[in-house]
């Protein structure tokens, strides 16, 4: 069996290894391979932020609907969304992508490796049967949804799986405080979906700061999501009426509270590398007992000219990290540019939930652990956009801007609202210049927007 070489050897097609090879082979000439063997683009495109993003389209469309009459306009309401032709629509969509990156590859001279690859020493693998080896291996695997090991758990389905649905159900049950839960369950209650959400602590999204995570949790309430705070899963069985859940109570020991009715039960506790079946083992990399690689500043592993970034590293698990990683990777390794690596510091990020939020840098909270409460400065404000002027519906903007005395350097932004997630990236780029809030003061405001909220804190 032949040993087939190349210079750079990446397993996984999603987006982090996909701009890595593309970068090394088409601006520095190496002679790369992508091992794949699933869909081309990995969990962006297929089922994460893509499909995602396209679902949050049709919930934002099904919300405005409700505002046309306040705006001048006689639509007819009644019939339902039409969930299996829209789905067909967005497999459409997502099947054109996987061909664009197949033909980018080919475009770049990427060669693509059908199959799964298992690692037969540091720097070699075998593919279906066939040995290829790399100067320099990158493992960009990615990460898949965890689902809770308890009584009935094969009759939950993931984020995954909800991409799979053919049709929509009428009631569901999700498991999850995190950005994925507060999503998916947004998407489904804005398109007609009676929803249910089991928290295990107050409120969601507890890792952002607390302006972003008390508003959202009372946001959701507002829409008509059943929020049951302190609870833990504990079973899921069959029952007259679909599905019947058991949630233990986590402040009350021994108290167990049971629904029925549901149609599908979702759980979104959060996500783990593929890291277990690849046999890391046989090549010194070290990993932790959560199965992420570990990797320094510039994405070496413990193994020389052995690199991880994406998923299986668990820092930033965000598409635009791997892609930027990725490509820095490809500068130092062939372009000579020692210095090259991502800086993984106020990395904006958004989540699509109704309405949007973005946060950049520091919650307040990790500000005043790192620096006192006597060296931290707040600036923030809540609003009502004029969009919902004109409507019966209401929704509130918000904004938080945390700095750092005595200059008022901006350590973190949090803001709220719709089209926050398209405001943030240019103020993101501020932060990154490490902007000031006399800076902001200094940026003429345009009116009338919700931005400029940003540039007018008092």
């Amino acid at each position: 069996m032949a040993l087939k070489r190349f210079d750079y050897l990446v397993l996984g097609a999603g987006s982090g290894g996909l701009a890595s090879a593309r970068r090394a082979a088409s601006m520095f000439g190496a002679k790369a391979a992508v091992i794949e063997e699933g869909r081309l683009g990995g969990t962006c495109v297929n089922v994460g932020c893509v499909p995602k993003k396209i679902m949050f389209n049709a919930a934002t469309h099904a919300e405005f609907i409700h505002d046309h009459g306040d705006y001048g306009f006689k639509v007819p309401r009644g019939e339902a969304f039409n969930w299996r032709m829209f789905k067909e629509k967005r497999d459409a969509y997502i099947a054109r992508l996987n061909g664009i990156y197949l033909s980018n590859l080919e475009r770049d001279s990427v060669d693509l490796i059908r199959g799964k690859a298992i690692f037969t020493g540091p720097k070699e693998v075998t593919v279906n049967g066939e040995r290829y080896a790399g100067e320099h291996i990158l493992i960009a695997t990615g990460g898949h949804p965890i689902t809770l090991d308890v009584p009935g758990k094969e009759l939950m389905i993931t984020s995954d799986g909800f991409f799979e649905l053919e049709d929509q159900p009428k009631r569901v049950m999700i498991i999850g405080s995190g950005y994925i839960a507060v999503e998916l369950a947004g998407i489904f209650k804005a398109l007609g979906t009676e929803v249910v959400l089991s928290i295990r602590y107050d409120k969601v999204l507890r890792k952002f700061d607390d302006f972003l995570s008390d508003f959202t949790t009372e946001e959701l309430k507002k829409t008509g999501i059943k929020i049951i705070p302190f609870t833990q899963l504990k079973s899921v069985s069959k029952c007259e009426s679909g599905l019947k859940v058991e949630l233990d109570s986590r402040k009350t020991p021994g108290e167990t509270q049971t629904l029925e009715g549901f149609n599908q039960v979702l759980c979104a506790v959060g996500r783990a590398p593929n890291t277990a079946d690849i046999a890391l083992n046989k090549t010194g990399v070290e990993i932790s007992k959560q199965g992420f690689i570990t990797v320094d500043k510039y994405q070496n592993t413990t193994v020389q000219q052995v690199y991880a970034l994406g998923d299986v590293c668990g820092n930033f698990e965000l598409t635009p990290v791997a892609i930027a990683a990725g490509r820095r990777l490809a500068h130092r390794v062939f372009g000579g540019d020692a210095d090259s690596r991502l800086i993984y510091e106020n990395i904006p990020s958004v989540v699509f939930s109704h309405p949007t939020l973005g946060s950049i840098g520091m919650p307040e909270a990790a500000a005043v652990a790192e620096h006192g409460r006597d060296k931290i400065k707040v600036y923030q404000t809540s609003f009502t956009p004029m969009y919902f002027a004109m409507t019966e519906r209401k929704q509130k903007a918000g904004v938080k801007l945390v700095t750092l005395l005595p200059n008022e350097k901006v350590l973190g932004l949090h803001i709220y609202g719709m089209a926050s997630d398209e405001m943030l990236q240019g103020f993101g780029v501020a932060i990154k210049m490490g902007a000031t809030k006399k800076d902001f003061d200094n940026c003429v405001a345009i009116h009338p927007t919700s931005s400029e909220e940003i540039v007018t804190l008092k």
